[in-house]
């Protein structure tokens, strides 16, 4: 799998982080990250939330770290000194592993400002730490995750974008065409036409964000064997190969529909530069299994660039000093990368 681009403009804008769910191990690895930050020479980013919080955080944690109350122009300039947050206007009383559905607003404040933020030219990117779902629907969020809600944050005159997860990692890069519902809404939700959307919205994303002139894209089958022939299942057949038909006529070079059991071993990961898969674990498996600490979710098909560690909020672990910050770290990383290739 091809890197972005490397390099940044002169000056680049600082990466507005989100809060994420303030009772999970977000505030953690922000804190952990921001102490690496000359260590790993890490892009200037900036959390959108509570100081209280982090400060009570820190607290918990024993990190000695100083804490500046900024606006996002001069987030940059304080960095090095001092972990940059800039308020919301919401307070977050959760405490570490004890989601408080009183700290919901916080959490979807911190997105909502971060996407003003971008769109407005304030923030270079998104980097968003993990939420709690099931805490954010008993305060009312009807959202299937983060990625939905960007796309309707993004929405110009009325038109929602399409948003399309990637699994990122240095050894490989997949994509589900489905993504958070159940195995059986995923076989309605399954259409040639979805197919045929997100590939090309992967295919422009690979050019415009990661350097890759001609794209390669393995898609995989829906069944087992993708199909045998039609003896295990017919949409590979009806839905899939129809789909690669106009894809191949765009010009994009797709291979499929392939067997997803031998797809991912190591020989096979050479010869593509994405994976597109039908539905949700059998894209993530994979990348979760060869690049666990190191893997980022990036959302496509947005105006903006968005990445997010590649896990949940681990509440059993938060304010215990046990999270390892490696995939924000990378979230950041490639956020900046992926920034500085925008034209």
């Amino acid at each position: 799998m091809a890197e972005p681009s490397s390099e940044r403009p002169a000056k680049p804008l600082a990466l507005a982080l989100t809060l994420g769910e303030p009772a999970g191990i977000g505030p953690d690895i922000t804190i952990a990250a921001w102490l690496k930050r000359r260590e790993l020479n890490l892009p200037a980013f900036y959390l959108l939330g509570d100081e209280d919080l982090i400060a009570r955080r820190a607290k918990v944690l024993g990190a000695n770290i100083r804490i500046a109350g900024v606006s996002p122009s001069d987030a940059a300039s304080a960095f090095t000194d001092a972990l940059p947050v800039v308020a919301t206007g919401e307070r977050a009383s959760a405490e570490p592993g004890k989601p408080d559905t009183s700290s919901a607003p916080a959490a979807l404040a911190s997105i909502r400002q971060a996407v003003t933020d971008v769109r407005a030219g304030r923030a270079g990117a998104i980097v968003t730490n993990p939420i709690a779902k099931s805490v954010l629907y008993r305060a009312g969020f009807r959202h299937p995750g983060h990625t939905e809600f960007l796309a309707e944050l993004a929405a110009e005159n009325g038109r929602v974008p399409q948003p399309v997860m990637m699994l990122w990692s240095p050894q490989l890069a997949v994509v589900p065409v489905t993504i958070h519902v159940s195995i059986r809404d995923a076989l309605g939700e399954l259409t040639s036409e979805l197919i045929v959307s997100t590939v090309r919205i992967v295919a422009t994303a690979l050019k415009a964000r990661f350097g890759i002139a001609k794209p390669r894209i393995a898609v995989s089958g829906l069944n087992p064997h993708a199909g045998e022939d039609g003896s295990l299942g017919h949409e590979e057949q009806t839905v899939i190969a129809p789909a690669l038909k106009v894809l191949r006529n765009d010009g994009i070079e797709v291979r499929g529909p392939l067997p997803a059991d031998t797809m991912f071993h190591a020989a096979a990961r050479q010869t593509y530069d994405c994976a597109v898969c039908m539905y949700h674990d059998q894209a993530l498996i994979p990348v979760k299994t060869v690049a666990f600490d190191d893997a980022v979710n990036v959302t496509l098909g947005l105006p903006f660039v968005r990445t997010s560690p590649d896990h949940g909020t681990a509440f059993d672990i938060a304010g215990t000093a046990k999270a390892n910050p490696a995939s924000l770290i990378a979230a950041l990383k490639l956020a900046s990368r992926m920034a500085a290739s925008q034209g």
